[in-house]
């Protein structure tokens, strides 16, 4: 049986239907019933921080280039919706102030640093902060040195470390930072890895969830959550149990 309170979260929105990180992902995972999504975050050149995932234009606008080379105007510019379908030109990069202003009150925001500018998770911290959403909030990386800034700056914040592979460094590591969740791929999620980490203390959340599958196996092995592009299909599932 899944736990109770499985963790939902859409993937940069619903991705498996609207272009990611865009108002029109976050619209539709909360059109489907979701109230969790996971997005991810870099500096622009003026210092704004904005919604993107990848380091650089080109795959999700019609722009190139790296993010933190463009003002906020340039990116504001660009479309981000049209390489996924043209029903979604003129979808936008948002900022991240613009998103938690937007959806505060409807969605729990699992903020991913993505960018490699310093300060960069110290600032996330900071609106998350100003608009009063600490409770709804988890901020993630790959990386230990945002993270370990979010817990010197704002320790109060939830703070989850995606990693490739869990094993014993990894464990002492996160028990060092007192983070709140573990999240590895959800091909290395088995019922004993989630016994381990639960007796430990963390959250576990899985991440790279590419199919139905594996979706399953996240829930069949009793991990608290997962981030999905088809967030509607892990719906499904959890009310079938």
């Amino acid at each position: 049986m899944p736990p109770r309170d499985f963790i939902n979260i859409a993937h940069r929105g619903a991705s498996a239907y609207t272009p990611e990180n865009t108002f029109a992902a976050f619209d539709k995972a909360l059109a489907l019933g979701v109230d969790n999504v996971e997005f991810d975050v870099h500096f622009s050149a003026d210092g704004h921080i904005v919604v993107i995932h990848d380091d650089t234009l080109d795959r999700t606008t019609n722009g190139s280039g790296p993010v933190t080379d463009q003002t906020l105007d340039r990116l504001r510019s660009l479309d981000a919706g049209e390489w996924f379908s043209a029903e979604f030109k003129g979808q936008s990069i948002p900022t991240l102030a613009h998103l938690l202003e937007r959806y505060k009150g409807w969605l729990h925001f699992h903020i991913e640093i993505k960018g490699p500018g310093a300060g960069l998770a110290k600032r996330t911290a900071d609106l998350v902060r100003g608009f009063g959403l600490g409770s709804v909030s988890t901020i993630t990386s790959f990386d230990l040195a945002p993270l370990e800034e979010v817990r010197t700056h704002a320790p109060e914040l939830y703070a989850g470390w995606l990693v490739p592979e869990v094993n014993d460094s990894v464990i002492i590591q996160a028990q060092d930072l007192k983070l709140v969740q573990l999240c590895p791929p959800a091909s290395q999620i088995t019922p004993e890895l989630v016994n381990e980490l639960h007796d430990k203390g963390f959250v576990v959340r899985a991440w790279r969830v590419t199919d139905i599958d594996l979706m399953r196996q996240v829930v069949d092995a009793g991990a608290d959550g997962m981030t999905v592009n088809f967030p509607d299909k892990l719906d499904d599932y959890l009310k079938a149990e």
